[in-house]
């Protein structure tokens, strides 16, 4: 069909090859946790397995949502798929109908043997001149049935596309679902191992942070956003202080780390991929001492939790599920690379 739009099939094959990779490795890690805890676990070692399976958990939701996310990218696809099947059909059948009628005249016209049309023609003229008419027809109709089979070729090879990504959404959507159940045993079981402390230790380690780091207070930079973008993403962030954290929620109600980062961006206008990760990498890169208000932090080598640098030494951040959206200390985990967006 020349120049009408192809299906990119080999950047999908490896957004989709990867997004199954990073979930079978997930997985296999996840899996290799032990399903249960040691019976009567000393008080600190099980603060220890909570803040463990907590970490377990996030790390799961970011791959989850990398997950959800190209299960999203994909059914847009697959729509934009459809509809120019659809209209290369419409055009096929168009085209088959204007050669059925050029077909028809021309069996109309000339449908006799020429030497024979000559003989019977009052006209012979007249006859040569329908003759050189039926001859530019049948150029035509030579070209355009080429076309046909082109576009006929064209749409097979689209469909057979449009069904690998079909096949592809099968497959992501299940890699979702068992994710999900993942994460959700991970969570069930921190919060058994939590409801296991006595009150007063519960209360303390919900009311606290994941700190006890160096502080890192004297290092980080000081004053105003780096931007009019920054200082609104900010703002939103801090409108969304004690929210509840909620895997895999973006807002407005509820985030998971890179959904409040996210979202915060978002009122701001800027739009930023879902996972910590790819967030991590957009913008550029600061140090901690350069550090302003709305620039992102991530933390661990893998980036799997992110938050926003609040100044003063704080981030605002989504901690885990039972801790709300609130301020920590910068370097309540190891720092991975901080982003100015």
């Amino acid at each position: 069909m020349g120049s009408h739009r192809r299906l990119a099939t080999s950047g999908f094959d490896r957004g989709s090859a990867a997004a199954v990779g990073l979930l079978s490795v997930a997985a296999a890690v996840l899996g290799a946790v032990p399903a249960t805890a040691a019976p009567a676990a000393p008080r600190d070692d099980r603060r220890a397995d909570v803040d463990r399976l907590h970490t377990e958990a996030e790390q799961a939701t970011e791959a989850y949502n990398k997950a959800d996310a190209r299960t999203d990218a994909l059914r847009k696809e697959i729509g934009t798929a459809q509809d120019s099947i659809a209209r290369q059909q419409e055009r096929i059948n168009s085209m088959r109908d204007a050669l059925g009628s050029l077909a028809g005249a021309q069996y109309r016209s000339g449908g006799i043997d020429p030497s024979l049309a000559l003989l019977l023609s009052a006209d012979p003229d007249e006859y040569l001149d329908r003759a050189s008419v039926l001859d530019r027809i049948s150029t035509r109709q030579a070209g355009e049935l080429r076309e046909l089979r082109q576009a006929m070729r064209d749409l097979a090879q689209d469909r057979a596309e449009a069904a690998g990504k079909l096949a592809e959404l099968e497959k992501s959507r299940k890699a979702v679902a068992a994710h999900k159940k993942t994460v959700e045993r991970k969570l069930a079981k921190a919060r058994a191992l939590l409801n296991s402390l006595p009150d007063d230790e519960r209360a303390g380690y919900e009311r606290g942070s994941r700190s006890g780091r160096e502080d890192l207070t004297a290092l980080t930079g000081a004053g105003g956003p780096a931007s009019g973008r920054a200082g609104a993403a900010f703002a939103a962030a801090r409108s969304a202080l004690g929210k509840p954290y909620v895997w895999g929620a973006n807002g407005p109600t509820g985030f998971d780390c890179s959904g409040l980062t996210q979202w915060a961006y978002a009122q701001a206008g800027v739009g930023l991929p879902r996972t910590s990760q790819a967030q991590s990498g957009t913008g550029r890169r600061v140090s901690l001492s350069e550090a302003r208000p709305g620039d992102l932090v991530a933390y661990r080598d893998d980036a799997s939790h992110i938050g926003m640098y609040a100044g003063n030494g704080q981030v605002i951040h989504a901690p885990y599920p039972g801790a709300p959206v609130r301020y920590d200390p910068v370097g309540m985990m190891p720092v991975s690379s901080i982003t100015r967006v």
